[in-house]
């Protein structure tokens, strides 16, 4: 195995927690990719990693003590990530959440008896066959299928694409979260299938609501929210801007013989604006966006965004009634979030308690020292009911 050598800036990020080095702090290593031994510039021992020569992110720690990195250490690892998802009441989760399980570069979720992975490094890539050698000893998969189609990997020098690397997997596969039924789209859906990260917040926003009370699902795409919503209220409206997403959607109430979900197509912003000049009001508003804020140039223009559509599902709400909301724009850190929030507020009119903090579901975990691993952040609000 080759040696890679470091500054002692580099070897103290991996003191203070953080599993990247960067090129500015290589000191040497060998020309291909692959797994490597990390010294320090007077030669001392600091852990295995793997090595990117072509990326920013020169290297990723994957054992820091002196031990081989081969089939059986992923496999114990690959075990210790499967044993932190047990009691999972559904049947799609993250099997693997890369550097927030200490396998950076890795992401592997589980689609009933099918695994979805990304290999997101160049190193990570040059050991391929044994770490899914590994994911089919602890997990038995039906097949497993590479999601490699994401833009990350083209400053690894790899090519985006999609690949099956064993067995077979469907092109839509049913899973089940609570109570609720929905199609996982593997091969073409959004991330590896499904947005498998709001699972406790859904959970959570359909015990939200009043039994017989009515529900609205912003931004609503195939509808995950609003199954949960439409649980126990009398109706529930799905906002989306997409025909074809809310068409998904309509498949997934019938799936689970829902009839009491109303699917809109329209702008959200315009439409919420139309309710709140109409006086419409609900019990429970759920605003879930997609990310406005691709990197850190759109914060100010993403921030903005928010503010007017939280404001907007503010003035929609029901006295008593609860807001869900999110963001899963990583470079909107969740201190802009709740400031944002205060701010939309505040200019809604209305009184607002903040009940709880959101955050990614469980099988997602966030490493305080790694804030990479954390994007996802909510909030649920109350308003106060009138004097």
């Amino acid at each position: 195995m080759s040696d890679a050598v470091v500054s002692d800036r580099g070897a103290a990020r991996w003191t203070r927690g953080h599993p990247w080095i960067f090129r500015s702090d290589v000191l040497g290593g060998p020309a291909g990719p692959g797994l490597v031994v990390v010294r320090d510039s007077r030669g001392r021992y600091l852990g295995r990693a793997l090595w990117s020569p072509a990326s920013e992110i020169r290297l990723r720690l994957l054992e820091p003590r002196d031990r081989p990195v081969d089939r059986g250490w992923w496999t114990a690892r690959l075990r210790e990530c499967a044993a932190r998802r047990e009691g999972i009441d559904a049947t799609a989760w993250r099997l693997v959440h890369a550097e927030g399980d200490g396998l950076p570069a890795l992401v592997v979720d589980r689609y009933d008896r099918w695994l979805v992975a990304q290999f997101l490094s160049a190193g990570l890539e040059e050991v391929r066959e044994v770490v899914l050698d590994a994911l089919e000893e602890v997990a038995g998969p039906a097949g497993i299928l590479l999601r490699n189609d994401v833009p990350v990997r083209r400053r690894e020098g790899l090519p985006e694409e999609v690949v099956l690397a064993r067995g077979s997997v469907p092109h839509r596969v049913e899973v089940r979260e609570g109570g609720v039924r929905f199609l996982a789209a593997p091969w073409d859906g959004q991330k590896t299938g499904a947005f498998l990260d709001q699972r406790e917040n859904r959970l959570l926003a359909g015990a939200l609501v009043p039994s017989g009370g009515t529900a609205l699902d912003c931004f609503a795409y195939h509808g995950s929210f609003a199954l949960h919503l439409a649980g126990r209220a009398a109706a529930v409206t799905a906002l989306d801007v997409s025909a074809a997403a809310l068409e998904r959607g309509r498949e997934h109430a019938a799936l689970n013989g829902l009839g009491n979900i109303e699917w809109v197509e329209a702008d959200a912003f315009e439409q919420l604006r139309a309710w709140e000049r109409a006086g419409r009001r609900f019990d429970v508003v759920v605003v879930d966006p997609p990310a406005f804020a691709k990197g850190k140039a759109a914060v100010a223009a993403a921030t903005r965004g928010y503010h007017e559509v939280n404001l907007r599902a503010m003035r929609l709400l029901a006295p008593g009634g609860a807001l869900v909301t999110a963001s899963c724009s990583f470079h909107l850190g969740r201190d802009r979030f709740l400031g944002m929030l205060a701010s939309a507020a505040a200019d809604s009119g209305r009184r607002l308690r903040l009940d709880r903090i959101l955050g990614q579901a469980a099988d997602h975990p966030e490493l305080l020292t790694v804030p990479e691993t954390g994007y996802l952040k909510g909030a649920v609000l109350r308003a106060a009911e009138p004097d």
